[in-house]
């Protein structure tokens, strides 16, 4: 939890200081106050005293809690602020942070995790802060001023009062036994139903085609009775707690009152009236010492779940990005989309055996190659080297002549116009969608944006929509096609005027007509920039310049359509499922 203080800026500490000096105020004035009540206690027990000092004790003991609660005000109103900007800084570097991610870092935290993280976990800290700033230094001040002020005023008051709050300690220890494990599992257990909710959100059409509402929905009862039932184990030992408190607090008022009513009992006459002024004033200040314990109390109720949400958070700021950004702005005079592999592997984190083995080939600017291969050769792992969505294990990756580790992030991907395999829609317009992103090159007009949505085969869409280039894309592209988000995916990479094309099997959602005028449009439209095609269909790839074949991992064939079906057997054998003999032979 003290890791995360490190996140408050100066201004934030001087309020915290500011907060400390306000809270001495109002303990000062609120152990004040009893002080005055001892003296109308004492006044009005003594025959022949004047009204006016009566009136001017009670009007002392008013504005001692008037101050008290302007000063309260004060630390309230700081400490809101504190809370609110931490939250605010701790999400936008959360943010920030999972934004630097590779697809390594993503994959160890989980999706699910994250958003827990960045909500839930940073709502916890901000009430910690925002209650801790005014109770965790009000309590121990308040106790330890409090037990100075009834110091020597009668021990069996004292000791009533210690057997008090050492039953309330006893009462923190147990908590802290039993009840802090519970609360460290909880985010996890909240994790858990993100997990669930958003799995059974994203594949609600699956959940349904199969029938398997009940499924889904029992799974979703097992996560939510998991949670719940952990939830009403920490409620009620909380619940438990506060009748205690109220014990605690009836007793000692009652044990200071009988003991006093002893004491006046047993006391000569002139003695009568100061053990009773002590009586009335112990009783305030062991109520201020009962809540002060009770104030700590609440405060370790808070702490333990707000600690392990500053672990979460706190290992997700610390983790360091596997991916580091290099100083080069540009590759070596001369060349421009040229992409080398140079004895390429790939091993995924913690997994056994390697994904990609010894890959070579070099593409050259305006060249097209493609790569194809049975599910699970490694096709898409690849691709997704070349922007470093993960790094390569072995050999290196040249990019005009530069090792891609060198480029800045930045640079690497305006030079990269990628098509992802599951096309990505942004809620907005078909003009955010399509001019998504900064390339480097300044903003991109309407013209920019309609020549890429035709080039991609994709002026229906503007036709058929009310506003046209304004028309609504809802989150995620739902209230338009999978050929249709495809083909602005496609528009949006158009868009960037890049170097270099990735499309990871983009065209599967398109029909053969649309997917040929489409591919000859960009070979028109884009001629002189390099493209990387990752397809199942070999009628996709069979124009392409260069081939390479993958399997398991290897290169096993490298060269135009008709050499491949002469010298490589997997190429032959996917060529002999997809096409006819007339397409084969010709």
């Amino acid at each position: 939890m003290i890791r995360i203080l490190k996140y408050l800026t100066p201004k934030e500490w001087l309020m915290a200081v500011l907060s400390l000096g306000f809270i001495v105020i109002q303990v000062w004035l609120d152990l004040k106050s009893p002080d005055y009540m001892a003296e109308i206690t004492t006044l009005v027990q003594t025959p022949g005293s004047a009204m006016r000092d009566i009136w001017v004790a009670g009007g002392m003991m008013l504005l001692c809690t008037l101050g008290s609660l302007f000063a309260a005000i004060i630390v309230g109103f700081f400490a809101a602020i504190i809370g609110s900007e931490l939250s605010r800084r701790l999400r936008s570097l959360l943010f920030r942070r999972v934004d630097s991610f590779s697809m390594e870092e993503i994959n160890r935290f989980t999706t699910d995790s994250l958003i827990t993280r960045s909500t839930n976990d940073i709502t916890q800290i901000q009430m910690v802060v925002a209650m801790g700033l005014q109770l965790i230094i009000k309590a121990p001040i308040t106790a330890a001023w409090a037990i100075t002020k009834i110091a020597g005023k009668g021990f069996e008051w004292t000791m009533a009062t210690g057997i008090a709050v050492l039953t309330l300690l006893v009462m923190i220890t147990l908590l802290m036994i039993f009840v802090l494990p519970k609360f460290r599992k909880m985010q996890s257990l909240i994790d858990n139903m993100n997990r669930v909710t958003r799995e059974n959100l994203t594949g609600l059409r699956v959940v349904r085609a199969y029938n398997a509402e009940d499924y889904q929905e029992a799974k979703y009862e097992e996560a939510n009775d998991e949670l719940t039932s952990t939830q009403l184990y920490t409620s009620r030992a909380m619940a438990f707690l506060m009748p205690v408190i109220t014990m605690v607090m009836s007793g000692v008022s009652l044990s200071v009152f009988w003991i006093g009513a002893y004491l006046i009992n047993s006391a000569q006459a002139v003695d009568r009236l100061p053990i009773f002024s002590n009586m009335m004033v112990f009783s305030i200040y062991a109520m201020q010492v009962i809540m002060s314990f009770m104030m700590l109390m609440m405060i370790f109720i808070m702490l333990p779940r707000a600690t392990v949400s500053a672990n979460r958070i706190s290992e997700v700021l610390d983790t360091k990005p596997t991916i580091h950004d290099g100083d080069k702005l540009d590759g070596l005079p001369g060349l421009c989309g040229e992409v080398t592999f140079s004895n390429v592997g790939f091993k995924y984190p913690d997994a056994s055996e390697s994904v990609l083995k010894d890959v070579s080939f070099t593409v050259r600017q305006g060249e097209t190659i493609a790569f194809i291969g049975s599910t699970g050769s490694g096709k898409s792992t690849l691709i997704n080297l070349v922007p470093r969505f993960f790094d390569a294990t072995e050999g290196e990756i040249l990019i005009d002549g530069v090792n891609i580790r060198e480029y800045k992030l930045e640079v690497l991907h305006n030079k990269i116009g990628y098509v992802p395999q599951k096309a990505v829609m942004f809620k907005g317009t078909v003009f955010s969608n399509v001019a998504y992103g900064d390339n480097g090159k300044g903003e991109f007009t309407e013209a920019d944006v309609e020549n890429a949505i035709s080039i991609a085969q994709g002026a229906d869409i503007i036709e058929s929509m009310e506003g046209r280039l304004e028309g609504e894309i809802a989150q995620g592209g739902t209230n338009i096609s999978g050929g249709q988000k495809q083909r602005l995916s496609i528009a949006r990479a158009v868009c960037r005027k890049p170097e270099i094309y990735i499309f990871d099997d983009s065209f599967s959602a398109l029909d053969y007509k649309t997917d040929r005028l489409l591919r000859n449009m960009l070979k028109k439209e884009t001629a002189g920039v390099t493209s990387m095609i990752v397809a199942q269909r070999i009628g996709t790839i069979m124009d392409a310049d260069q081939i390479i074949v993958l399997d398991k991992g290897r290169v096993v064939g490298s060269g135009c359509h008709k050499d491949l079906l002469q010298n490589c057997e997997v190429y032959k054998q996917i060529a002999v499922s997809q096409l006819s003999e007339e397409e084969l032979v010709s």
